[in-house]
C-alpha cells in the first residue's frame, strides 16, 4: 500500500530491536490489527538493516515502512531518537516490544492529537496477570496510568507510551536522545515550556511486565539510577541538594509507596492485589531508591547500556508460563 503522492502519514510509530525483526513480530501483528493502520508509518531502529531479516508480508498494509540502521544500540532513548528523527510522520509514537495495543489504540491517539497537547499517553492493562511480581511491576512503574483511568489533562504520562508532535520533540536537538531515556524529565521540561499533555484511555496497550525477581529488582536498580541522575543533571542541583536527596534515601520508598496506594484504591483498580503484591514491590522500592541515590551521588554510570535487555528482549525476563511458546532462554552477563 501506499500513500498518494505529496500525502504523509497521520502517525509514525517507531519500534527497536537490537538484533532481528523476530523480536518485534508480536507488536507489529498488533499494528496490523489497528483501526487507522492505514494512516500509520511503522519505523524500525536496529542494528544492522541487512541481518534484520524483515518480514515484508506482514508489512505490507502499511502505507510505508522505513528501516533506521544504527551502529550500535547503546541506550533505548538513543535508539528512539533515531527513529524519530527519520519517521515523516507529524505525530510520533514509540511502541514497545512487549505491549500490545488494543486495535483503536493508533486512532485513539492521532483523535487526541487534534489538538494542541504536545504528548497524549495512554492506559496500560497487564498482559501476564498470573504472577504477583507482574503486578507489582505493573503498580511500581505505571499506577496512575492503569486501567480504568479518566481523559484529561495531566502532569505526567506513562513513559514509553506516549505520543508526541515531533516538531515539538526535535527542539530538543542533541539533547533528545537522554530526554527520551527518562521521560519523567521531558514531561516536566514540556509543561516548563508551556506545553501540555493529555492522558487518552482509549488509547489502550497490554503491557508484559518482569515477572521475574531478579530482573525485577536489577531493573529497578538501573531505572533508579538513571533517574537520579537525569533529575540532578537538569535540575543543576548543587552538591548541597544532591547531599540532602541521598541522606533522605529512606524516604524516598516511602513516599513512592503511599503515592501508589493511593492510585490503586482508586475505583476499578485491582486494590484486592495489595497484600500479595506488597512484599515484592516494597522490595523494589528500596531497590529503585538506591539506584536513585547512587545517581545523585555518581551520575548514570553504565545504567541506559544494562536497561537495555529488560526494556528490548522483555521475553527473557518473564516467569516460564508466561513465556511465548518456543522463545528461547537466554543467558547473559549481569550487570
Amino acid at each position: 500500500m501506499n500513500l498518494p503522492e505529496g500525502m504523509l502519514p497521520e502517525m509514525s510509530v517507531v519500534m527497536v530491536t537490537p538484533d532481528h525483526y523476530e523480536t518485534v513480530r508480536k507488536t507489529i501483528r498488533y499494528l496490523r490489527e489497528q483501526t487507522v493502520k492505514d494512516r500509520l508509518e511503522v519505523v524500525i531502529v536496529a542494528p544492522s538493516a541487512d541481518e534484520l531479516g524483515i518480514d515484508e508480508l506482514e508489512l505490507k498494509d502499511f502505507p510505508q515502512v522505513r528501516v533506521v540502521e544504527v551502529d550500535r544500540i547503546s541506550s533505548t532513548g538513543g535508539a528512539i531518537a533515531a527513529g524519530l528523527r527519520r519517521a515523516s510522520a507529524p505525530v510520533v509514537a514509540y511502541a514497545e516490544e512487549h505491549s500490545y495495543p488494543d486495535p483503536r489504540w493508533a486512532e485513539a491517539l492521532i483523535q487526541a492529537h487534534r489538538q494542541p497537547w504536545a504528548a497524549v499517553g495512554g492506559v496500560l492493562a497487564n498482559a501476564n496477570p498470573g504472577s504477583m511480581i507482574s503486578w507489582a511491576s505493573l503498580l511500581t512503574d505505571f499506577a496512575p496510568f492503569m486501567e480504568p483511568a479518566v481523559a484529561g489533562e495531566t502532569d505526567s504520562l506513562p513513559w514509553h507510551h506516549a505520543a508526541y508532535k515531533r516538531a515539538i520533540l526535535l527542539e530538543y536537538g542533541s539533547m533528545l536522545q537522554t530526554m527520551l531515556e527518562t521521560e519523567g524529565i521531558l514531561h516536566r521540561d514540556l509543561r516548563a515550556r508551556g506545553y501540555r499533555l493529555y492522558l487518552e484511555p482509549a488509547a489502550k496497550s497490554h503491557h508484559l511486565n518482569i515477572s521475574l525477581l531478579s530482573s525485577y529488582i536489577r531493573a529497578e536498580l538501573h531505572g533508579g539510577r538513571l533517574f537520579g541522575a537525569a533529575r540532578a543533571r537538569y535540575g543543576r542541583w548543587s552538591i548541597l541538594r544532591r547531599l540532602l536527596y541521598i541522606g533522605g534515601m529512606p524516604l524516598i520508598p516511602l513516599v513512592r509507596l503511599w503515592r501508589i496506594l493511593r492510585e490503586v484504591r482508586g475505583p476499578g483498580r485491582p486494590s484486592y492485589l495489595l497484600l500479595r503484591a506488597l512484599p515484592p514491590m516494597i522490595l523494589v522500592l528500596v531497590a529503585h531508591a538506591t539506584g536513585e541515590v547512587a545517581g545523585y551521588a555518581f551520575g548514570a554510570g553504565n545504567s541506559a547500556q544494562c536497561r537495555l535487555t529488560f526494556e528490548l528482549n522483555r521475553q527473557r525476563h518473564v516467569a516460564e508460563h508466561d513465556r511465548q511458546a518456543g522463545a528461547e532462554k537466554v543467558s547473559e552477563k549481569v550487570c
